[in-house]
């Protein structure tokens, strides 16, 4: 079975209720299939780090987004997680500003998962900021997971929502 590292994002929009007819409503929508009909497909990791994200902002939206995320398995940090997430800031593609973009990067680097799924398209699903990482991940003896939104790992199933 294939791993996936579950980013906030991905939970954040499956809890969201946006406006119909915004891509955000679509994103919510494709993030629902993708809930109901893949995630029991791959062993779906999380990490404190989500979780500490996830408990941030309204407390009613809070606990729904810890609601959702409370039957996946939560991975534990290690100094490999930390040294490779500040090896990710050091190299400069990801502001400061994006620790906890980096930390889910390493988490999903150290423990070899598969796909990190996220919608953060800024930091974490770009393509030019995932090419300057991937040497950054190597030098140290990693590889980047396969990073992509919930659309993108819908597999062979027909999309018709």
């Amino acid at each position: 079975m294939q791993s996936v590292y579950i980013d906030t994002a991905v939970v954040s929009f499956l809890v969201a209720r946006p406006q119909a007819g915004t891509i955000a409503h679509q994103w919510h929508i494709w993030t629902e299939d993708w809930w109901r009909m893949r995630l029991p497909f791959f062993e779906c990791l999380i990490s404190a780090e989500v979780l500490r994200e996830a408990a941030e902002g309204d407390p009613e939206m809070s606990r729904q987004r810890l609601a959702a995320l409370s039957t996946l398995t939560v991975l534990r940090r290690t100094p490999a997680v930390d040294g490779l997430a500040e090896a990710f800031l050091s190299a400069g593609p990801l502001p400061q500003k994006a620790k906890a973009d980096a930390v889910h990067l390493a988490f999903a680097s150290v423990y070899k998962i598969n796909y990190l799924l996220t919608w953060n398209c800024k930091h974490l699903a770009n393509a030019v900021i995932q090419s300057r990482l991937q040497p950054v991940a190597e030098q140290r003896g990693y590889r980047l997971p396969i990073v992509c939104t919930p659309l993108q790992l819908m597999g062979t199933i027909e999309y018709e929502g």
